[in-house]
């Protein structure tokens, strides 16, 4: 049964990660990061104050964090998980990839698929407009959150610096990934869907354009790859390190 409460995704994704560390599976590198943003906007609706309707941040939560689940647990029986989310979960099993892209590998789906999604299913049809508010500081958490988290990288990935010194001449949507710009998109996309009379069409087209965009992140051109063999070089490839430490 899918969680219901913050406290069973915590939960799930608890097991989710334990399994990625006995595993040694890079899954859990975007699992980890997810387990610490979820804690945080759990500990947010219990403080109180953040958010003007904590009972709906619950159930947006909830139904944010669900559609990576599902997908997660459909990927791991073999069966259809979308395209976006059937790539970023392939690409863990890409060893030559840095951290960084793996992270960003789910994180752009989560965001530009997921987040706009589940905002249509919670608040329908004009009732999206009042949940604006909410949307905006769900993201503010998030935001924060990754950005801290991908800051932290460089304990594990000392030389990741490369790819800022290359950024001002590249226009790679690794280098390029903005999370503001993403959640800007986000809302465009709940908006779409909350006044469509049949989302299905609209999801899939836009889970076709995440993976294509995703394909960017794991395949950047030659000068980020350039930099990104010399950053790999010096990352840490112990998969169960790296995962506590995203997960602190």
């Amino acid at each position: 049964m899918p969680p219901t409460t913050i406290d069973d995704v915590i939960a799930t994704l608890d097991d989710v990660i334990a399994d990625c560390i006995a595993s040694e599976s890079r899954l859990g590198y975007f699992a980890a990061l997810y387990r610490t943003v979820t804690a945080r906007v759990r500990d947010d609706i219990a403080k109180g104050g953040v958010f003007e309707d904590n009972a709906r941040m619950e159930r947006l939560d909830v139904t944010f964090a669900n559609r990576y689940l599902t997908a997660l647990a459909a990927h791991r029986r073999n069966e259809p998980c979308g395209a976006a989310w059937q790539a970023a979960f392939d690409d863990a099993t890409n060893s030559r990839l840095v951290i960084v892209q793996h992270l960003l590998a789910g994180i752009n789906v989560h965001i530009n698929l997921d987040l706009g999604a589940a905002a249509a299913e919670v608040a329908h049809g004009a009732e999206i407009a009042d949940l604006r508010s909410d949307f905006d500081a769900i993201n503010r958490v998030l935001g924060e959150m990754v950005a801290g988290v991908l800051a932290d990288v460089g304990e594990l990935s000392p030389w990741i610096g490369l790819l800022d010194m290359v950024g001002g001449r590249s226009d790679e949507a690794l280098i390029n990934f903005s999370i503001d710009v993403a959640r800007q998109e986000a809302w465009r996309f709940a908006e779409r869907l909350a006044a469509a009379a049949d989302r299905q069409p609209l999801i899939d087209e836009r889970d076709r354009w995440v993976a294509d965009f995703g394909t960017m992140i794991v395949k950047p051109g030659w000068l980020v790859s350039a930099a990104l063999l010399v950053v790999r070089a010096r990352e840490v490839s112990d998969v169960r390190r790296v995962i506590k430490v995203l997960g602190r």
